[in-house]
């Protein structure tokens, strides 16, 4: 079996920046052990597969893989999929996807400038839920930090989702943003839970070289064969919608960078409107298409 894939980078115009993807077509015909082997093969932090939909109404039913799990939703994997196929032939003038997921259905709006695709934006499938909250000395520990990184003026660390679980926890300083590292043995103490198995780590102090964003944030997913991600769409959806919710500021926009320290950097635009609708955006770069022989 011979299927058509695609790479690119997400969340940045600049290739070689952002986070790769690999997006495998007309995958309908490989089991969910086989995709698992192929998103292992291209060890990216996710790898798509476009099969067929289960309602003619959708454009596609897409399953999400890291390098060990299936995942239900990711922010990434949605925003490079809906690129993928919005620059194919013959979807010059599609303005919206409509994805089948584990998590729900996800919409994802193409924005075009004078024809051509300038970046995808797509709402997230689930409204913000908060889960359990962890002592900070706990979360602290996992980064490799002290109990004075920690930032709790505005939340405890918590379990944050909108669609895809994660430790939420805001760090003090840029600085502690930028020492932080994962501990597996801490994490271990702590995660899994509740679904959640990876931290979000965000910082409203930023520097220079994030330019102009209202925090800079990392990811850490040891469990999922991730010691870091450079750009996570689903974590900083859940984490916008949940300042925006605590600090009673909706409508409201954010602007993060992520992935800079990694020299992957990354841009991802979120929304979050009154009613709790999220919607995540961002650009992409093409980098590769080939044959994947299975």
């Amino acid at each position: 079996m011979k299927l058509p894939f695609h790479t690119l980078d997400v969340f940045t115009r600049l290739r070689f920046g952002g986070n790769p993807l690999a997006v495998v077509l007309d995958a309908d015909d490989l089991t969910g052990e086989e995709m698992q082997m192929i998103a292992r093969e291209f060890n990216y932090s996710e790898t798509t597969f476009v099969l067929r939909p289960k309602d003619a109404r959708h454009t596609a039913h897409v399953r999400i893989f890291t390098p060990t799990v299936e995942v239900p939703f990711a922010g990434h994997p949605n925003v490079g999929t809906a690129y993928a196929l919005a620059t194919a032939e013959g979807n010059e003038t599609v303005e919206e996807f409509l994805f089948e997921e584990a998590a729900g259905l996800v919409r994802a709006k193409i924005l075009r400038i004078a024809g051509e695709v300038d970046q995808i934006q797509l709402t997230a499938p689930q409204a913000l839920s908060v889960g359990k909250s962890f002592a900070p000395v706990n979360v602290a520990a996992c980064l490799s930090l002290s109990e004075a990184d920690i930032a709790v003026d505005v939340h405890q660390p918590c379990i944050a989702s909108v669609g895809l679980p994660f430790i939420v926890v805001e760090i003090a300083t840029r600085e502690a943003l930028q020492r932080a590292k994962a501990d597996m043995a801490a994490f271990s103490t702590i995660l899994p839970a509740d679904g959640a198995d990876a931290i979000y780590l965000y910082c409203r102090e930023v520097a220079e070289r994030d330019g102009a964003v209202d925090f800079s944030a990392r990811m850490f997913a040891p469990f999922d064969g991730l010691p870091e991600d450079p750009a996570t769409g689903s974590a900083t959806a859940a984490a916008c919608a949940l300042l925006a919710g605590l600090e009673n500021s909706t409508p409201r926009r954010f602007q993060v960078a992520q992935g800079i320290d990694m020299e992957r950097p990354s841009l991802l635009s979120v929304e979050v409107d009154d009613d709790g609708t999220v919607r995540i955006g961002g650009a992409c770069v093409p980098v590769m298409s080939g044959m994947l022989s299975v």
